[in-house]
């Protein structure tokens, strides 16, 4: 038995369905494929039974303390998160970021309004620590900064799979 990004996407729709306290149109393809894409350990796209308990429990932690992190950055109980109320969920990750950055992620994350709904905080917070273990392995001297060509950034995104199963 294995699952696809679909058949995730739709367990954790019929999960996420009966939550009233949060707004979301339910996790997107795109952010299920990401989850897939992090655990699926054969590459072939779909996850293993031992690959989905992997991800589920996962899941379960990360997404008990991410929803505690949105709803209390939810200053105003809209359930959504304004841009602001999403640089203060972001530092509570943990994430320190720039302006530009925390513009650049509210633009791609938000609707047209710029309001942050829970899927889209889950996805933006599954690739910022995607991409930060990715530079931390590629960062072999820690100095913070890196210096790669095309050629050596597509090898580290297609080894990813090893760095990132501890999201």
């Amino acid at each position: 038995m294995e699952i696809s990004a679909t058949e995730l996407r739709t367990i954790f729709n019929k999960i996420v369905a009966k939550r009233t306290d949060i707004k979301t149109d339910g996790f997107s393809l795109e952010t299920c494929r990401v989850m897939v894409n992090l655990m699926d350990e054969s590459g072939n796209g779909k996850l293993g039974l031992a690959e989905f308990a992997t991800l589920w429990k996962k899941i379960q932690k990360k997404s008990k303390m991410l929803l505690v992190i949105y709803k209390k950055n939810d200053m105003d109980g809209s359930g959504c998160m304004s841009t602001p109320e999403m640089r203060m969920a972001l530092k509570e990750t943990g994430f320190s970021l720039n302006d530009c950055i925390h513009q650049n992620l509210a633009a791609r994350y938000g609707d047209a309004d710029m309001k942050i709904d829970f899927d889209n905080f889950v996805s933006c917070v599954m690739r910022l620590e995607m991409m930060f273990k990715v530079f931390k392995r590629i960062d072999v001297d820690n100095s913070g900064f890196i210096e790669l060509d095309f050629f050596q950034v597509l090898s580290v995104l297609q080894s990813n799979s090893t760095v990132c199963l501890n999201v």
